[in-house]
């Protein structure tokens, strides 16, 4: 019985240790799905998320004013090679760049690309029908943030 013991309080120590969690998967990210825009005056962008299907999310961002578009972005959320989620952004329909996820929780995700010029940080927040997406450089200086209302 006492062996019994030390062995389960041994179990519960290793599953409790720091890293025993399951990795995160771009599932876990769902929350972010959805159409979104937002309108501030004359100015007004919208992004897009679809739901997880095959370890992927496919998104998209188009902002202008009035009534002229000046700026797009195709997204995306997949597995890097080490299986992390990770958002691929291509500004302008340009080439791919990649933000490995850092952290994450139920309605929040960050990733990081320290090495990328700027944006090095893209965090997401939802609050129930509000989603912020936030860029900034790695230590969250010179932070731009668009606040989203689900269409």
């Amino acid at each position: 019985m006492k062996s019994m013991t030390a062995a389960m309080a041994a179990m519960l120590l290793m599953a409790a240790a720091p890293g025993s969690a399951p990795a995160a998967t771009v599932g876990d990210l769902a929350w972010m799905a959805g159409a979104w825009v937002r309108d501030a005056g004359d100015e007004w962008s919208e992004e897009s998320w679809s739901d997880p299907r095959g370890g992927v999310m496919i998104g998209h961002s188009l902002s202008g004013a009035g009534d002229k578009a000046q700026a797009f972005e195709f997204l995306m959320l997949q597995p890097g090679t080490d299986g992390t989620p990770t958002y691929i952004a291509r500004p302008g329909g340009g080439s791919a760049v990649a933000f490995a996820l850092a952290e994450h929780g139920a309605a929040h995700a960050t990733f990081d690309n320290a090495a990328h010029d700027y944006p090095q940080r893209i965090t997401y927040a939802r609050d129930g029908e509000t989603l912020t997406a936030t860029i900034s450089l790695i230590d969250g200086s010179k932070a731009m943030r668009w606040t989203y209302r689900r269409r």
